[in-house]
């Protein structure tokens, strides 16, 4: 018999309305398997056990009234330490915020327990969620569940590696230069940045503003392509607390749809070094979409370069200059912002002008992109250059050539700084067994194209797998 903890969310929701398992029996499979994992994985920061338990009741108590039930009726999630949940600590794992614990939800996980979910808890992110690695000096280190001595990658580390091992059936990240993605791929899961404003970031800490709110994101996580599209539709839709909010409806895309759409690929940026077996991954998803039917070209969109310099100016440069009010000259010791201003010597206070000038030539920019993926809607292409790496590893030698930190990153950064909707599917493995993942990119407010061709990608290379964590 399968595991109650093996089930995706979709495939669980559906076991709990047919009352094979009930909710009660989910949340306490989920809550043994973090009292087992967690101490090793170092995921979860906070937990609600009692009053899951309690929801767990009361979901049993609307299954024997026959009360109508939500899409994720009883189905365990988790969800990330920089998004209000109410009585959870919402610390974005700084001793500057140590103690702030939300009174309200934040309006996505209203949405997700209005639809029958079950919030489990909290997961570790790095402070201020500023690197690809998860560790922070209130809760510590969080570890990949295929590997102790690697990372589950990050901003939303500790939710990767508590979805992958079975700890929740599926969650919520951020991600403002690949945090959902490429923790996800470090961690053999799937995961979605969608379109800014598509679903809403109120209550998400630090809050999105200014450029951020073109380049910061929440988005789902998961273990199934399915899944993504289901916590899409139950979190999407505009919120008042959201700048960028827009009331565009999705829509799912049936198979026939998606084969009509034409598939543009490339293995690297021309720039940035991947491994093999990366480029085998991107190769065996392309190759799997046009034995299905569909039809593929060599594509890498003009731009790119520019994409991660801008990038760098708003996401390094602007959160350098925000956040330095609070850190007072520290924010430089952040991960992400140490490893830029290594590469960039001392960069200057971005004047008004200079930024002016990024913000218009980001805007012409995507536009420049838009005409170029009129014919080629989706793009498939690496996540980063490399597969999960050790905890303290920040370069690496690829093909003979050294990655640096942040441009093994590069693959995600582009569409960020375009808002286009992107999602990460696990395709392939390294020569150590870890997970490797590919990512489709679409146009704005596409993300049924998107999860309709990860889909495919999906079905036809084998999608998640357990890693040695959750089997031991």
């Amino acid at each position: 018999m399968t595991e109650i903890t093996s089930f995706s969310a979709s495939a669980l929701a559906q076991q709990i309305r047919l009352r094979k398992f009930s909710p009660r029996e989910a949340v306490e499979a989920h809550l043994r398997r973090i009292e087992r994992l967690n101490p090793a994985l170092n995921a979860f920061v906070s937990l609600r056990a009692e009053q899951a338990l309690e929801e767990a009741r009361a979901a049993e108590a609307a299954l024997e009234r026959k009360q109508p039930l939500g899409p994720l009726h009883g189905v365990p999630v988790s969800i990330k330490s920089s998004i209000d949940v109410a009585g959870l600590p919402c610390e974005t794992g700084s001793r500057l915020r140590a103690g702030h614990v939300p009174s309200a939800d934040a309006p996505l996980v209203a949405r997700l327990r209005a639809a029958g979910a079950i919030v489990l808890g909290n997961t570790n992110v790095p402070e201020l969620l500023m690197a690809y690695h998860t560790e922070n000096a209130i809760y510590g280190r969080t570890s990949s569940p295929w590997d102790a001595a690697r990372t589950p990658g990050g901003s939303s580390g500790g939710e990767a590696a508590a979805i992958a091992a079975g700890c929740v059936a599926a969650g919520v990240g951020s991600d403002g230069g690949g945090s959902i993605r490429v923790p996800a791929h470090f961690s053999g899961i799937c995961g979605l940045k969608p379109t800014p404003g598509r679903i809403p970031s109120a209550g998400h800490y630090p809050p999105n503003g200014g450029p951020f709110t073109f380049l910061g994101v929440v988005g789902p996580m998961a273990r199934s392509v399915a899944d993504l599209a289901l916590l899409l539709e139950v979190m999407a839709g505009p919120d008042s607390g959201d700048p960028s909010a827009a009331p565009v409806p999705f829509h799912r895309l049936d198979d026939q749809g998606a084969r009509r759409l034409t598939v543009g690929w490339f293995e690297d940026d021309g720039r940035t070094a991947v491994t093999p077996e990366t480029r085998g991954a991107v190769r065996a998803a392309a190759e799997a979409l046009a034995a299905a039917g569909f039809s593929l070209r060599p594509f890498r969109p003009d731009g790119l370069e520019q994409a991660r310099q801008l990038w760098e100016i708003f996401f390094c440069r602007g959160a350098a200059m925000l956040l330095a009010p609070v850190l007072q000259g520290a924010e430089w010791e952040l991960p992400i912002l140490k490893e830029y201003k290594k590469a960039a010597g001392s960069p200057e206070r971005l004047t008004a002008e200079a930024f002016l000038d990024a913000w218009m030539a980001r805007d012409a920019l995507v536009v420049e992109t838009l005409k170029q993926m009129e014919g080629v809607p989706i793009l498939l292409c690496p996540v980063c250059a490399v597969p999960a790496f050790r905890h303290d590893e920040r370069e690496w030698v690829v093909e003979g050539k050294k990655v640096s930190y942040l441009d093994a990153m590069s693959y995600t950064q582009w569409f960020n700084l375009l808002g286009f909707p992107a999602a990460v599917v696990p395709v392939g493995r390294s020569p150590e067994g870890l997970p490797i993942g590919v990512q489709v990119v679409g146009r704005p407010f596409a993300e049924a194209e998107v999860l309709a061709v990860a889909a495919w990608i999906e079905r036809e290379c084998g999608g998640w797998r357990a890693p040695p964590a959750s089997t031991a």
